[in-house]
């Protein structure tokens, strides 16, 4: 057994690798406790449930990710409409990357993600905030038409998901997609320039 105390964070660390080895239908609370020589008790003393350990897992792989974003999103040496192309592109280029080199973990956020999870709500509420933002900025600047900022960033993430939603991850390997999603870049901006 285990003689050192038991953290939550030591628990997500183990279920991290548990599901980066096994994906997310065959890692179960029991195959963490074993990981850490300890009892499924003590690991659900600190996580209610199995869903619960998965979204501490995927929160904090979705905090660097929003890291990354936030930096993007906050580069006031660009105008608005460049910060705009380059945190979308950044966005679809990072959850293409997480796709490809961490399969086991994407599953599990696609997995959350389409359970509308606690974490994966979250995220999308944090893009939304970063996209809105951005578009504030720019109709301050006289760049983008005066608009609802919230109502157009919620558009502008629903109009770019076939880049950056899980459920469409296995079209992101065709070679036509950063083509087309530069295009549907391309068309938002021109949508919101102010005239």
């Amino acid at each position: 057994m285990r003689g050192e105390p038991l953290d939550a964070e030591t628990i997500v660390s183990a279920t991290e690798e548990l599901l980066r080895r096994h994906g997310p239908d065959k890692t179960t609370v029991l195959d963490v406790a074993r990981q850490l020589g300890v009892s499924h008790g003590s690991v659900y003393r600190h996580f209610a449930s199995k869903a619960a350990l998965r979204e501490a897992v995927i929160r904090r792989w979705l905090d660097q990710v929003r890291n990354e974003l936030a930096i993007v999103a906050q580069n006031f040496e660009l105008p608005p409409a460049e910060r705009l192309r380059a945190l979308l592109t950044t966005m679809f280029a990072m959850k293409w990357a997480k796709a490809g080199a961490d399969p086991e973990l994407f599953a599990t956020f696609r997995v959350l993600a389409a359970e509308h999870s606690a974490v994966s709500c979250d995220h999308v509420g944090f893009l939304v905030a970063q996209l809105r933002d951005i578009i504030i900025d720019g109709v301050a600047a006289g760049d983008f038409v005066a608009s609802e900022p919230e109502t157009i960033a919620r558009a502008v993430l629903n109009a770019t998901s076939r880049f950056h939603d899980p459920t469409h991850a296995a079209e992101w390997d065709s070679p036509e997609t950063e083509a087309e999603s530069a295009a549907v870049v391309s068309l938002i901006l021109d949508g919101l320039r102010a005239r």
